[in-house]
């Protein structure tokens, strides 16, 4: 598979994918879909016979029957026809209008028997806890126990966990029978180069989205990359960090603030951009952090701060645990939708809860953008799971910069 070229340290621009590489997923039933679909081709130059055109809701979720009848079978049964070797296409590009989330299977009737009694079962458990604050006493450790085994079993079963980004499961689309539970690590990832992890999907494709608030917003993305990547990308390095990197214990949420401040120096080293590290715990102000050409931070839960103005091309991510849950809800304020909404071209971010350690390394993905990578190529590299909650929005052919070997 040619995005197996990718699986280089300093992800070269010389195994860039190209255009021919893409297949463009529209959704017939959204017409600015099909719009973006042509503009797109035009603007890169993407073969005409490069698309998939599929029917399926409007909305951003849909069910997961739904979702393997009206999206992966059509994809598929393309890829089928098209690249029986698997040895043609490297990358899978969503537009607007394809939904973002896929639901859990519904429980069987039996399971949702299971699940009355378990909710019983728990309600008991944790009526018999001390009242009251203050640590219980220690007599009570087994009931906690029993309690967490409890919630283990009622997410298990009601299939809680079986929920994913339509983005990190259509990336598997190609791949046999797998566990819908959990995620499952990407073969990709830097991280896990070398190691032979049992349940690692073996034939996967990269996923990008061309989506956004509005149809506008999406030719804004396409027009911003193609201008940076001729006029460079011009602006400052902007990383919220929460402590100050002095070592200390490495929970996994020391490990990832460090992660941000390394990334801060490979950005200052690299000589691209000026760079600005906060290491406060609050975020950065309204209107603290203006001529923003590339963002990394965190926690600000669902709720954007303006303290960006953005530069034409920007590339941004903020790390939480619910910043893509839509992308059109007018009134919401997660920091994907926003970010979009102010000038962002690029940005990432879960649909649903995904855990500290699913976020995609900012050393790898900055690094890789930083060395020529494209942006797909460079979050490829850098996402550890598929079939979990994570989505990258952006054309993904976007090189926001050049090796330094190369003129412009």
């Amino acid at each position: 598979m040619v995005i197996g070229a990718l699986l280089f340290p300093a992800c070269p621009a010389h195994a860039a994918l190209r255009p021919d590489q893409l297949i463009l997923v529209a959704n017939k039933a959204v017409p600015e879909s099909l719009r973006i679909a042509k503009y797109y081709m035009q603007k890169r130059r993407v073969p005409r016979q490069n698309m998939v055109v599929i029917e399926t809701s409007p909305k951003e979720g849909i069910g997961r029957a739904e979702y393997e009848k009206e999206i992966a079978a059509p994809v598929r049964s393309f890829l089928l026809e098209h690249d029986p070797k698997g040895n043609r296409f490297a990358c899978l590009v969503l537009l607007y209008g394809i939904p973002l989330h896929v639901s859990p299977p519904h429980p069987s009737p039996a399971d949702e028997k299971r699940i009355r009694e378990l909710r019983l079962q728990l309600s008991s458990l944790k009526k018999k806890m001390p009242a009251g604050g203050g640590k219980p006493p220690q007599e009570t450790k087994g009931l906690k126990d029993e309690i967490a085994r409890t919630e283990k079993e009622i997410s298990r079963v009601s299939n809680a966990r079986q929920g994913a980004s339509v983005d990190s499961e259509i990336a598997l689309v190609m791949e046999a029978k797998y566990p819908l539970e959990g995620w499952l690590p990407n073969r990709y990832y830097i991280g896990f180069r070398g190691r032979n992890i049992d349940g690692m999907p073996q034939k996967v494709l990269a996923v990008c989205r061309l989506d956004g608030p509005s149809e506008t917003t999406v030719y804004r993305i396409i027009d911003d990359s193609l201008f940076a990547e001729e006029h460079g990308l011009a602006g400052k390095a902007y990383f919220d960090a929460r402590w100050p990197d002095k070592g200390g214990k490495d929970s996994l949420y020391r490990i990832y603030d460090r992660a941000i401040h390394h990334t801060a120096r490979i950005v200052e080293k690299s000589g691209r951009l000026p760079v600005v590290l906060d290491e406060r715990e609050a975020l950065f102000g309204p209107g603290e952090a203006p001529d923003a050409a590339i963002y990394c931070g965190w926690y600000s839960l669902g709720k954007y701060i303006a303290a960006f103005t953005w530069a034409r091309g920007a590339v941004a991510f903020h790390v939480a645990s619910a910043e893509c849950t839509t992308l059109k809800a007018a009134t919401s304020t997660v920091w994907c939708k926003r970010m979009l909404d102010k000038g962002v071209a690029a940005t990432l971010g879960p649909v649903a809860e995904p855990y500290l350690q699913s976020f995609p390394s900012p050393e790898v993905f900055f690094g890789c953008l930083l060395a020529g990578g494209a942006l797909v190529e460079s979050y490829t590299v850098a996402n550890p799971f598929w079939s979990w909650q994570m989505v990258l929005i952006g054309d993904p052919l976007y090189r926001p910069f050049r090796p330094l070997s190369e003129k412009r």
